[in-house]
């Protein structure tokens, strides 16, 4: 287990982060107030091969990391006040790498990737249903690292060759990192992230046996799980880099914002707009793990202060901001993201249609790896301002669903939701979460909540800060959305919601 290394709480003290998404890196340094002081963004491209799969380079994953990190330390004053590190990172998705040469086996494949679907079905014929659930608190779904790490071994001769020989790594990105920045020395993960590997037993933080078993995937193979803030190795000196700076905080990204949100106690709600959308909702010590069974919620490990194992249901939407993206992009309907705002403002409803943007499936509560994205109730009158408009809802319907299982899964009322990523910059889509949920909705006054609590975790770990309850007084006052709408409006759209969501199930062969 990681040490809690105490450093004195000096002046000036900083704490780097380095936030690894789907879409791009970002290097970010905060002080002891929790205030961002400088940023540092590199966009990541991804690649398509086949329709349904989807691949990063690894080695581009490392290399923008570090142009990120040394754009933010270029001044060698700022560099040596740098007191931790705390990672966060796109989860699921998986790497191979061999441990002599540290380099990697193919593409990374990413966590929207569906090439594993076929391997879901047979874990499912196999039984393992039930097992799954009760061991990692998760569904089976491609979705997943355990399944992508099975092709990999099934499908590239390289990676079965180098496992016989005791040279293969796998690890999520977390860990990829963490291994180039200790130069080699490192193979951990953290327990968040090992917790959506789908082979991680999430009530003793160990790897299943059985599972692994299963895959034919070995302990050997796979990164040490360590606890979220606490020291888990230092770093050795590359670029502006200094050596010896302690990686204290690792963290799932969704798990990093639920920590930056200080969404701590029963009721509260997290919501991370980017990509996909992610609804965390803590459960503190207890591990609802036969949620999946009953409602396609998973149980996750949460990340947690040293010496802590705290627990949250998740929901995970795979497509958000993703299809503003694609309607920019794609179809260029948009100039930009932030004129979806504008456009969607501008119509006073969708004009009778709903765009379920099922792309790469449906997440939870569905999960159904089949379903494909569906535009309904076109009309000649249907404007670009009425499909921007339905993506936007898109996002607060799928949104709903999730949190209001989550309630009844928990027993607890939700009072607030608090929200960031970048698509929660969007004032209509806030507006209208707040609406079709019914409840408050809090924006968090720094978006990049993700980095932020991937800080929090790194200072914690070397006692910059005592407990959560330092952090929680760094919080920032949020935006605030208050709902308007009638419940009877409500109850009409959330009908034709769900009417939609029933046509693009099962679609794929």
């Amino acid at each position: 287990m990681p040490e809690v290394k105490k450093r004195k709480k000096a002046d000036g003290a900083l704490i780097l982060a380095v936030d690894q998404g789907t879409t791009g890196t970002k290097a970010a340094l905060f002080d002891q107030e929790g205030r961002m002081v400088a940023v540092h963004y590199r966009p990541l491209p991804q690649i398509y091969p086949r329709p349904g799969w989807v691949e990063h380079d690894p080695m581009e994953i490392w290399h923008a990391a570090m142009a990120c990190i040394d754009a933010v330390l270029a001044d060698p004053e700022t560099a040596a006040r740098v007191a931790a590190i705390g990672i966060t990172n796109q989860r699921e998705t998986a790497i191979a790498w061999n441990r002599h040469t540290g380099l990697p086996v193919g593409n990374a494949i990413v966590w929207q990737c569906q090439r594993s679907a076929a391997l879901c079905d047979q874990w499912r014929q196999d039984g393992l249903t039930t097992l799954v659930a009760e061991r990692t608190g998760l569904v089976i779904d491609a979705y997943f690292s355990g399944t992508k790490w099975q092709w990999l071994l099934e499908e590239v001769p390289e990676t079965w060759a180098l496992i016989r020989e005791g040279d293969l790594c796998f690890g999520t990105v977390d860990s990829w990192l963490i291994w180039n920045l200790t130069g080699g020395q490192k193979h951990v993960t953290d327990w968040t992230n090992a917790s959506r590997t789908m082979l991680f037993d999430i009530h003793n933080c160990h790897w299943d046996i059985d599972l692994l078993d299963y895959t034919g995937i070995t302990m050997n193979s796979l990164p040490r799980p360590v606890p979220s803030s606490g020291v888990a190795g230092e770093t050795v000196a590359i670029g502006n880099l200094p050596a010896g700076i302690p990686i204290a905080g690792i963290a799932g990204d969704q798990q990093a914002a639920l920590f930056g949100q200080c969404c701590f106690w029963p009721g509260m709600v997290k919501n991370t707009y980017g990509t996909g959308c992610f609804v965390l909702m803590p459960t503190g010590h207890v591990a609802l793990y036969d949620a999946p069974l009953r409602s396609g919620l998973l149980a996750t490990m949460a990340a947690a202060p040293p010496g802590e194992k705290l627990y949250a249901l998740e929901g995970s939407v795979f497509i958000a901001g993703a299809v503003i993206q694609w309607l920019r992009d794609e179809l260029g309907l948009l100039t930009d993201a932030a004129e979806s705002e504008k456009l969607a403002a501008g119509v006073p409803d969708t004009g009778g249609v709903y765009f379920v943007p099922a792309f790469t499936g449906l997440g939870a509560p569905h999960w159904d790896m089949y379903a494909r994205g569906t535009i309904l109730g076109l009309t000649r009158g249907t404007s670009k301002a009425h499909l921007v408009r339905a993506a936007l809802e898109a996002m607060a319907y799928q949104s709903r669903e999730v949190i209001e299982l989550m309630a009844k899964e928990s027993g607890e009322s939700v009072t607030v939701l608090r929200a960031d990523g970048g698509a929660s910059a969007n004032n209509f889509l806030m507006q209208f979460q707040a609406d079709i949920l019914d409840v408050e909705v809090e924006r968090a006054a720094v978006l990049e909540t993700t980095a932020l609590g991937a800080a929090y975790l790194a200072g914690l770990g070397v006692g910059l800060w005592p407990d959560v309850e330092a952090i929680t007084a760094c919080r920032q006052e949020p935006d605030v959305f208050c709902p308007t709408m009638t419940p009877e409006t409500r109850a009409a759209l959330c009908r034709g919601w769900e009417r939609a969501v029933e046509r693009a199930k099962n679609w794929a062969d």
